[in-house]
């Protein structure tokens, strides 16, 4: 066993004794299982060929859905680092956030050896924790990336904080409302079914408790603009004494953004989304959004590589990374970057 092997398995059977201090799943073994007895991780022995033969890693990024506008610049990043760590890699997933679909590509990966390092974004953390736990037992190492998955076999989390992201929102809506304690908040997401979507709007309401706010929602959208925003406007029709508006990702802002634009007595409704594309950065010039909370997609996608890259060819200890939660105002929008 060369050093780099050694401490690689040394560092992975620390996190893998961790993960399953976390979870009671029980693993998912396969014919070619990485899986230690002791349920450690230990590298598939065709990506330590690799490793040693010299070629450069394989590393894949499958993201909950890549038609989402929010996947551009993940994918920006993902070969921004590919190209900087001289990794062969490739933003992956199924069209519409289909858990079965992300499910079956993954295990088609495990099955032919063609993935040295795996981030995932999952469609349902539910659904996805067997078949991280297969590509685990098969040797392959696995993190998430913008979704977490706690209580899976990941072996670290790259992305934003949902919970804080989502209550640091209603606690700055609040500051916009000056005070109000009377009056609904309308909440939109592209899917409310997902686990992020959960989790942030679970965040999302910690920050209203005891506001003495009515929350309404989360309503689900889905990521066709136009179907996303007559869904929008149905929801707003049948409401009355509204006080604030928000959006828990990229797609449901800008569809509750437009409702708002054109909407009667705009200037008395608050509003603050997710992310920072093109439209939203118009809707906060104009006044419509009073602010957006960014989540650095490009770095989620850079680091993700990073994080798997440094583990395979150093031996580094996967650590979660924290890409935190700007801000972004009219006041500051000349400073952040739009996400195109």
């Amino acid at each position: 066993m060369s050093p780099r092997t050694l401490v690689r398995s040394l560092i992975a059977t620390t996190g893998a004794l961790t993960a399953l201090s976390l979870t009671a799943c029980g693993a998912i073994t396969s014919a070619d299982s990485g899986a230690s007895a002791d349920g450690s991780f230990k590298l598939a022995p065709y990506i330590q060929k690799r490793i040693d033969d010299g070629k450069p890693m394989r590393i894949k990024l499958s993201y909950h859905d890549p038609s989402l506008a929010f996947a551009t610049p993940i994918g920006a990043g993902m070969r921004k680092a590919g190209k900087e760590f001289k990794a062969e890699t490739a933003l992956i997933g199924p069209t519409g956030g289909d858990a079965a679909k992300q499910v079956s590509e993954i295990q088609t990966l495990i099955q032919q050896k063609s993935v040295d390092g795996l981030a995932v974004s999952s469609a349902s953390s539910d659904a996805l924790k067997p078949v991280i736990a297969q590509a685990h037992n098969a040797g392959i190492p696995v993190i998430s990336f913008n979704t977490d998955n706690p209580g899976s076999r990941q072996m670290g989390f790259v992305g934003q904080d949902l919970k804080a992201s989502g209550e640091s929102q209603a606690e700055r809506l609040l500051k916009e409302l000056k005070g109000t304690a009377k009056g609904k908040v309308v909440v939109f997401s592209v899917d409310t079914g997902a686990g992020w979507s959960h989790d942030r709007f679970g965040g999302f309401k910690k920050g209203l408790d005891g506001s003495g706010l009515e929350i309404v929602g989360p309503v689900n959208v889905g990521n066709e603009p136009s179907a996303a925003y007559n869904t929008v406007e149905s929801t707003m029709s049948g409401q009355s004494g509204v006080v604030a508006v928000a959006g828990l990702d990229c797609c449901s802002t800008t569809a509750a953004a437009k409702w708002v634009s054109g909407a009667k007595g705009k200037g008395d409704i608050r509003m603050g989304g997710f992310d920072l594309l093109p439209q939203t950065a118009e809707y906060l010039r104009s006044g419509v959004l009073d602010f957006t909370i960014s989540q650095n997609p490009t770095e989620q996608g850079y680091q993700a590589v990073k994080v798997l890259s440094d583990f395979l060819s150093k031996g580094t200890a996967i650590t979660g990374v924290n890409t935190g939660a700007q801000f972004v105002t009219r006041d500051n929008l000349g400073e952040a970057t739009v996400e195109k």
